[in-house]
Formats: C-alpha cells, sequence, structure tokens
C-alpha cells in the first residue's frame, strides 16, 4: 500500500472514483431506438387490427409490408414476434405471417377476462371525467354511424366504448391489456355474417349503460353489463360454430 493509504481498486478512475454504473449504457441507445421503432410498428399493426383493415387470414408478406411501411424486414420480424405473442398474428412454416382466426375457446376466454375487468371497472367510485365522456362520445359515434348505416365504424366505435369502461377504472395496466384484448375481439367480429343485426342492438344498450355510469348507478350498470357481455358471447359462439370449416387457421 502507497504511502497515503489510498485504497482504490482496479476500477477505480484516476482520482480513485469508481465509474459510474450507468457508464455501460451508451451502447443500449442504438437497441432502445430500434426498440422503440418495433414497439411502434406493433402499435401500428394492432391499430389496423383494431380498426377491421386486417381481417382474419390476411397474409403480410414480409416484403411487401416492410417495403409499404417503410421499415427493414428485421424490424418487421420483431413487430411480428410482438403481435404472436399476443395472439393476433400467427406465423405458418413455409407459408408466411397471417393474422389470425380466433376459435371459440378463444371467445370464452376473452369474455372471460371481460366480466372480471369490465364489470368491475364500472363499479369504482370516483372514477375519472375524462373516461365518462368518452363512454358517451363512443356512443354518439356509434349513433351516428347506425344513421348512415356505416356498420364497420360501428363495431369501431364499440370497441372504443369498452375501451373507456375500463378506462374508469384508472389503471395503465388495465388499459394497455384492453387495447390487445380488444383487438383479438375486432378479428372475432368478423365471424358474424350480418354486422347490420349483430351491432346495431348494442349501440342501444351501450346507450342505456352510459347513462347508468354517468348517473352513478354503478351496481345496475354493472348487472346491465354482465347481461350484454353473456348475450354478446353467445352470439360470436355461434357465429363461429356457423363458420365454413375451411376458414379456420
Amino acid at each position: 500500500m502507497s504511502q497515503g493509504g489510498s485504497s482504490a481498486g482496479p476500477d477505480s478512475g484516476p482520482r480513485g472514483e469508481r465509474p459510474s454504473p450507468l457508464a455501460g449504457l451508451s451502447g443500449a441507445r442504438v437497441l432502445l431506438d430500434r426498440t422503440s421503432t418495433v414497439s411502434k410498428l406493433a402499435d401500428a399493426l394492432r391499430a389496423q387490427i383494431i380498426e377491421g383493415a386486417l381481417p382474419p387470414g390476411t397474409q403480410l408478406a414480409e416484403h411487401a409490408a416492410a417495403k409499404e411501411l417503410g421499415v427493414s424486414r428485421n424490424t418487421l420480424r420483431e413487430a411480428f414476434r410482438l403481435l404472436a405473442h399476443e395472439g393476433l398474428v400467427i406465423h405458418e412454416p413455409h407459408r408466411g405471417v397471417f393474422v389470425r382466426t380466433l376459435d371459440a375457446d378463444d371467445v370464452r376466454d376473452i369474455y372471460t377476462t371481460r366480466r372480471l375487468v369490465e364489470c368491475a371497472a364500472v363499479r369504482t367510485e370516483g372514477p375519472p371525467p375524462r373516461a365518462v365522456a368518452e363512454i358517451r362520445a363512443a356512443v354518439e359515434t356509434a349513433e351516428a354511424a347506425v344513421a348512415e348505416s356505416r356498420w364497420h365504424d360501428v363495431g369501431t366505435a364499440d370497441l372504443r366504448f369498452h375501451s373507456a369502461i375500463v378506462a374508469l377504472a384508472g389503471s395503465r395496466r388495465l388499459n394497455d391489456m384492453t387495447r390487445r384484448l380488444l383487438a383479438e375481439l375486432r378479428l372475432v367480429f368478423h365471424v358474424m355474417a350480418d354486422p347490420h343485426r349483430f351491432h346495431e342492438p348494442y349501440v342501444h344498450r351501450n346507450a342505456a349503460i352510459a347513462t347508468l355510469i354517468e348517473q352513478g348507478r354503478t351496481r345496475e350498470a354493472a348487472e346491465a353489463l354482465t347481461a350484454y357481455l353473456d348475450d354478446a358471447e353467445a352470439q360470436l359462439l355461434g357465429g363461429i360454430a356457423e363458420r365454413p370449416r375451411d376458414t379456420r387457421r
């Protein structure tokens, strides 16, 4: 030991200071940028599914999709992996990536989750006013779409309504989970041969539930929502049972 009792170790800096524990993160910047791009790309593709622009069975050809989106094929593949983990796309060896076609077990699981989350969310005391306003806005958007017979848009507004229902709980994690869940639900909507007949009755039921929430009648809102989800699940399961076998992926 030198005179003066310095105890600087081999990892110490020139004045005996240890290097910052963050010093090794400088090389992570590129990875962070890439991860951000992959996440944004997955968000964009998921939004297209929620909007109904990518129906079940759609092939997402790598070369064409990468060119259209202006990203590398590696970035696209990573986004596909994220969506595959969420159950929105499936990779078939030697064929490519396809938007998934959900089955009856998927529907039952989706609705089990929805009952647990949505019916609890409507019972939230002192819900965020913004979420309550978004519930009513979604109803009004659906009603305007009904007036113009835009049934595809009615389905999208319905998903917005249920996303706002979950937002009553004020949980970012639940909101994130719900976005993924509702993307799956949109894929299920495609099994209904007559979207007019399927969606229109639920617009009126959404309006009634919105009114109960606005009036603070949360128990009644939860009961109405439970019956609503039971009926929707039964209809979608019926649609899947009637679907031609060769369309199932």
